[in-house]
């Protein structure tokens, strides 16, 4: 009942909206000087009010300003054709949601939900990049491992700011992603502004089909022994039950175990706790702090399948949501060593609603705080040891952040490319 009454309470003004143009079509139009007189005078009444007053939108909101913009643009636009119904109320909706500033609460239209279930399965098309909007800016979250952006070299937190010379200035996150994606073969040029630079680089990307394998894993051999290696690349609807599959597969004689959640940028919160739970007998893995009430907190099951082994796990800044609350369980548990770049920094909690037509709304409905109280939303993750990796390392296949791991869980020794942060040894 509770997702149901969130349901109603969504659905009830996109209907508001559709049978307000409706019924508003039926009278006939005034003239375009008294429809100039009304705009003025609401707006003179909004800027008036001097504050923000919570109100029962059904009630109290007036839509008049709405629906006199869309006659008058039914009236006087110079192409009517271009009018489409549908169109233009999935803009108004997407208008609403975005002018609350939450970068992660937005609606998405039925194009928009496929292409994000798409990407929750593992195949889409494109460069392969998680886009999202910071302070105004398209913001990438990270390359997806093996993508053809990684290979061109798109870095997380790169901002996007032309695509093939086209400004992205100001421009809605879906319109930019229309832009970027195309046919397999193609190329699209992006000019990127990354670090503290001001002037922007391009980055050539050839468009491919884009798969994703949630797990990859190998047994890596050392002087010492072997250790595990598995790499999560998502949080998927099947991506906890395959990484348990690898892990049980992996030799009874490995020494030490390595979780790879770079360019990780998220999942399902449930998953978060289900991979904690695998290698953790007690504690919590994150609390959830909602609108109203107390936090809700989330503990292991209870059940870990490799609850003593010792434990690397790397994190970049393509760490980012599901992967930050398991990277940052493991680190307040003392569970495990984490090792790499400071994480994304993605602390907020996301709910998607269905809505009719096969749009939705995913809505930031909760914030999370580690177990030890680190709010993830405010810098993210903190590596034990930062190690870097360039962009130059990337295209070579060099990893010494994967030979830091190794070092660590053979030998316990700092390598001289290891910056200690948090002054403790696990």
């Amino acid at each position: 009942m509770h997702i149901l009454r969130r349901f109603a309470l969504v659905l009830l003004p996109m209907i508001a909206l559709v049978l307000g143009w409706q019924l508003g079509a039926r009278y006939e139009w005034k003239q375009l000087n008294q429809e100039r007189q009304h705009l003025s005078d609401l707006f003179t009444v909004s800027a008036g009010s001097g504050q923000m007053v919570k109100v029962d939108p059904e009630k109290e909101v007036d839509l008049s300003l709405l629906w006199s913009v869309w006659r008058l643009l039914d009236k006087r636009y110079v192409a009517p054709e271009k009018l489409d119904t549908r169109t233009m109320v999935y803009g108004a909706v997407g208008g609403l949601v975005s002018a609350i500033g939450d970068p992660y609460t937005l609606f998405m239209t039925p194009q928009d939900m496929k292409m994000f279930e798409s990407a929750l399965s593992g195949t889409l098309e494109g460069i392969g990049a998680q886009l999202d909007l910071h302070d105004g800016h398209v913001v990438v979250i990270a390359p997806l491992k093996g993508s053809p952006a990684e290979k061109a070299g798109l870095q997380p937190k790169d901002i996007i700011v032309s695509v093939d010379g086209t400004s992205v200035e100001g421009m809605a996150l879906e319109n930019v992603v229309t832009l970027i994606r195309g046919p397999k073969g193609s190329s699209v040029a992006l000019s990127v502004i990354r670090g503290e630079a001001h002037a922007p680089i391009t980055i050539h990307v050839r468009r491919d089909e884009i798969h994703i394998p949630s797990v990859e894993s190998k047994v890596i051999a050392t002087q010492t022994g072997s250790i595990g290696y598995i790499a999560l690349n998502q949080f998927g609807d099947d991506s906890v039950a395959e990484l348990r599959k690898a892990i049980l597969a992996f030799p009874k004689d490995v020494k030490g175990l390595v979780l790879d959640l770079r360019f990780n940028g998220g999942g399902y919160l449930d998953g978060a706790v289900d991979l904690v739970s695998m290698f953790a007998s007690s504690g919590d893995v994150v609390s959830v702090h909602q609108r109203d009430g107390d936090p809700e907190v989330h503990r292991v099951t209870g059940s870990p399948i490799l609850p003593t082994i010792p434990m690397v796990v790397l994190i970049n800044g393509g760490s980012a949501s599901a992967s930050e609350i398991t990277a940052g369980a493991l680190q307040d548990l003392k569970r495990a060593t984490i090792i790499g770049t400071q994480s994304f920094g993605k602390g907020t909690v996301q709910e998607v609603i269905e809505l009719p037509g096969g749009a939705s709304l995913r809505v930031t409905i909760a914030h999370w705080m580690t177990p030890a109280g680190h709010d993830l939303g405010k810098k993210g993750v903190t590596p034990d040891f930062v190690v870097e990796r360039t962009t130059e390392q990337y295209q070579r296949g060099d990893d010494p952040q994967l030979g830091a791991a190794e070092a660590w869980l053979t030998a316990k020794k700092v390598p001289v490319v290891m910056k200690t942060v948090s002054g403790s040894v696990k």
